[in-house]
């Protein structure tokens, strides 16, 4: 029989990223190998995406909130030319593709986000979301700067061995010297570091762990404890902002990931918001299936419920969003994709747990070694609140500053900021310098800084209207964090972002971004006053039908907080105005259960990456169309990044694609060596 007559049906359960960019790049991907055209979506075969919630994907596909899953813009009173926060995913890490890569050296950057930003025409958008320099604290009850400590002026800890008079992410450095070699390393070398990586210092006998232990079999709590103490340790934990970071995972893997978090960072983000991205994906997507005469069907407010696989079969049943625990329907599909992250699916398993499958029947989900290597991911609950203000009454040029500002003053020169001087007539070599490699997208603390830089290539002094000009076009001031071990944990401040500059200015700040213990402080303040519980916690869906309103008793809570971290210890909570509007995002709440995940020690963190994307590969005997993909279990754990990394290894390994980029030297998964 002729199989082009033959109708494929390949279906993706999760609308968050990596479906998206998997329904994507199965459209727009091409083969590398002929004898691979078969499992390509041709004219008449169906590509279906399933979504439990309802994203508001386009006109035509109004939803509840924005997309993106646990990417969730949201815009002052929902309307999108106004300043927006981001109560999920925020930023990336800019690849640029001009620098190369060595066999010692990989370039940094999040290299699939920024290849699809560019292919989707995003590029105009990608601005800098740059961290401060001159981080504010308030740890102890002592209001402080970064630039303040110093060995006679030290952060509230008795730190060993002058511990506190150095930046709380010094701790985090001690640890990683135990075993990281100075100078910078490749993709590749940390792949391998995951599984082989030994503390190769040798330490006292008073330490637990010697040299010669393998860090996989070390909990990065245990760790850090051991290394730092008792002080050192609550040190990293409460000035890094994360509680998430300091936990028992896997400490080969958080050695890694916590070198991301160094104040300096430069990351970007979409000036549209962040969700624009899946917006787009989706409009691809549409287009795509079109063009190819694939039919889509994109099916809101339907989960998977259960999924077997039997002849060459993927065999499921469905539920409705109304009735998520009861199946409503049953189907089929060639393969099946699970975009979705380790709570999901466990709750798809749990619906053929405790029963024997038909005969000829794989129950993968359930099998010992999957559920095994399941377990290697830690769900780290995380919770944000975001608030909108008439005025900006945290920065340092404030009408009346408060006495601790966030230090968020920047500008940053970019292709966008030297078209608008350009127009305004501003000195053609000032603008040549502006774009050379020296200042274009380079974060400026001060406009003198940024002057100086230009002025020292041109050799041509700028006048005052100029600077005046140079001021306005290239202001734009930093995230911060604050950080505070108090339950806000962080404050990100992203100001006046609308698109429409004319209209009043809105500011708005993420008041609380925090992780782990500290999601269950705000959570007990969410029903207010003389209100019992109506829906159990574990069917409160929340984060699938958006930002939610904070109610009264929460607000009071979040200003005073604020008031100490701006205003000094027991402050007035009137110090901070009354926010004009706030929501927040439970991210600890199902489907997701975590904003975020990381490996748990003793586990081979390679072997899970590259087996659990088709667990079959873990079942004897077996051979199943069933893969799992997003950031959950991939080597860019708590990014977009990792949920693309995923989908395209599996696109590549399983379905012939042609990788989207040279994975040479920027391996998507960790690889076997």
């Amino acid at each position: 029989m002729d199989d082009r007559k033959q109708q494929k049906v390949y279906s993706i359960f999760g609308a968050g990223a990596a479906g998206l960019y998997t329904a994507w790049r199965l459209l727009g991907g091409k083969v590398v190998n002929p004898s691979d055209e078969k499992k390509q979506l041709r004219a008449g075969d169906v590509l279906e995406l399933y979504d439990w919630g309802r994203y508001d994907f386009s006109k035509e596909h109004r939803g509840t909130r924005a997309a993106g899953a646990r990417i969730c813009t949201w815009f002052h009173k929902n309307d999108p030319e106004s300043s927006y926060l981001e109560l999920g995913g925020m930023r990336y890490s800019f690849w640029d593709k001009t620098q190369k890569d060595t066999d010692h050296y990989t370039v940094p950057g999040h290299r699939l986000v920024t290849t699809t930003i560019e292919q989707l025409g995003l590029d105009p958008y990608s601005v800098p979301f740059n961290v401060t320099g001159n981080q504010l604290f308030y740890l102890r009850s002592r209001n402080f700067y970064l630039n303040d400590i110093t060995s006679n002026n030290p952060a509230p800890y008795a730190v060993n061995n002058f511990g506190a008079s150095t930046t709380p992410d010094g701790g985090f450095g001690t640890v990683e010297e135990l075993a990281v070699p100075p100078e910078p390393q490749t993709r590749r070398w940390w792949c391998r570091f995951y599984e082989t990586g030994k503390i190769k210092k040798q330490l006292p006998d008073s330490s637990v762990f010697q040299e010669g232990d393998h860090l996989s079999d070390i909990g990065y709590w245990n760790l850090l404890y051991d290394q730092l103490g008792s002080e050192g340790y609550d040190y990293a934990a409460d000035g890094n902002g994360y509680s998430s970071n300091v936990i028992n995972t896997h400490s080969a893997v958080s050695i890694s990931i916590n070198d991301e978090f160094a104040p300096g960072t430069q990351y970007r983000t979409l000036s549209m918001g962040y969700s624009g991205m899946f917006n787009a994906l989706f409009d691809k997507i549409e287009e795509l299936a079109k063009a190819r005469g694939v039919e889509f069907r994109y099916r809101p407010d339907t989960r998977l419920h259960s999924i077997l696989w039997k002849s060459g079969k993927a065999l499921f049943t469905y539920a409705t969003r109304k009735n998520p625990n009861i199946a409503a329907g049953h189907a089929e599909a060639d393969a099946a994709w699970l975009a979705m992250p380790r709570a999901s699916i466990d709750l798809v398993a749990q619906a053929t747990r405790y029963q024997a499958p038909p005969d000829g029947a794989i129950d993968v989900l359930n099998d010992d070694k999957v559920t095994l290597y399941l377990e290697s991911a830690i769900m780290q609950p995380s919770y944000k609140v975001g608030m909108f203000f008439d005025s900006p009454w945290w920065a340092p040029d404030a009408a009346n500053p408060a006495p601790y500002p966030a230090q968020i003053t920047g500008y940053v020169s970019t292709p966008a900021v030297v078209a608008a001087l350009k127009a305004q007539g501003f000195p053609d070599d000032a603008l040549a310098a502006m774009a050379s490699p020296a200042i274009n997208y380079v974060p400026f603390t001060s406009l003198a800084a940024l002057v100086e830089a230009i002025v020292s290539i041109t050799e041509v002094p700028l006048g005052i209207a100029q600077t005046k000009q140079l001021n306005v076009a290239a202001r734009r001031d930093t995230i911060g964090p604050s950080a505070t071990n108090s339950p806000i944990r962080m404050v990100v401040y992203f100001g006046n972002n609308a698109r429409d500059q004319t209209r009043k200015p809105v500011y708005g700040i993420l008041a609380s971004y925090d992780d782990e213990d500290n999601a269950d402080f705000w959570r007990e303040l969410e029903l207010g006053p003389r209100r019992n519980r109506t829906v159990p916690v574990s069917q409160d869906t929340q984060p699938l039908d958006g930002p939610r309103k904070v109610p009264d008793r929460m607000v009071k809570m979040l200003r005073k907080m604020l008031a100490e971290l701006h205003f000094g210890p027991n402050s007035d909570y009137a110090s901070v105005p009354e926010p004009l509007e706030s929501a927040y995002m439970d991210w600890s709440l199902p489907p997701f259960n975590a904003g975020y995940h990381e490996y748990a020690p003793h586990y081979n963190v390679g072997d899970v990456q590259r087996k659990i994307r088709k667990p079959s590969q873990l079942i004897p005997q077996s051979d199943a169309d069933i893969f799992i993909v997003g950031e959950t279990y991939s080597n860019d754990q708590a990014w977009v990044e990792g949920a693309y990394c995923t989908a395209e290894s599996v696109l590549n390994d399983f379905f012939g694609i042609e990788p989207i980029i040279d994975p040479v030297h920027y391996p998507f998964i960790c690889p076997a060596e």
